[in-house]
């Protein structure tokens, strides 16, 4: 089944394959710390008074620190799910591949991901956001409309892949 961005809007949130893959080994390498960040407070710990110990707050600091990103990444692969869109590339979906022209004739390629997957300095621009969301099940030769702090910005999709 094809989930749409609307549907998701206050529930489950979509993600690729790849960005699902790459957030769970990010937590595997948070996990793998963890160990170590332990027996470094444990150390600290073991050097006598605590209240004036800077080593001891600093792996404190950075065992809270790890563990509220372990919880975080824990917490958003439990309310993600993959998105499973069969190649389809009639339409602008998750993991699509999108080239699109601007009124000003720029052209711009980028990928539509899930949230936790972000990053447009890579070409890498959220379904959830104004452009994703402007663009989102929208075919090659169709046109969209984006309210930027600029101004509005018509885009017309040239392909999709």
């Amino acid at each position: 089944m094809i989930m749409n961005a609307k549907n998701f809007d206050n529930q489950v949130r979509l993600i690729t394959k790849e960005g699902f893959e790459n957030l769970r080994k990010k937590l595997l390498k948070l996990e793998d710390k963890r160990p170590y960040l332990v027996d470094r407070l444990e150390h600290a710990r073991s050097m006598g008074d605590l209240a004036e110990n800077s080593e001891y707050h600093s792996a404190k600091e950075d065992l809270e620190f790890l563990d509220r990103q372990i919880d975080e990444s824990r917490e958003a692969i439990t309310h993600l799910r993959v998105a499973q869109n069969r190649n389809d590339h009639s339409r602008v979906l998750l993991g699509c591949r999108v080239k699109v022209v601007a009124d000003d004739g720029k052209q711009i390629v980028f990928m539509i991901v899930g949230d936790y997957e972000s990053d447009p300095l890579k070409g890498k621009i959220s379904y959830s956001s104004p452009l994703g969301k402007a663009l989102f099940e929208k075919r090659v030769g169709d046109k969209a409309m984006v309210k930027t702090p600029n101004g509005i910005v018509h885009y017309k999709i040239l392909a999709i892949n």
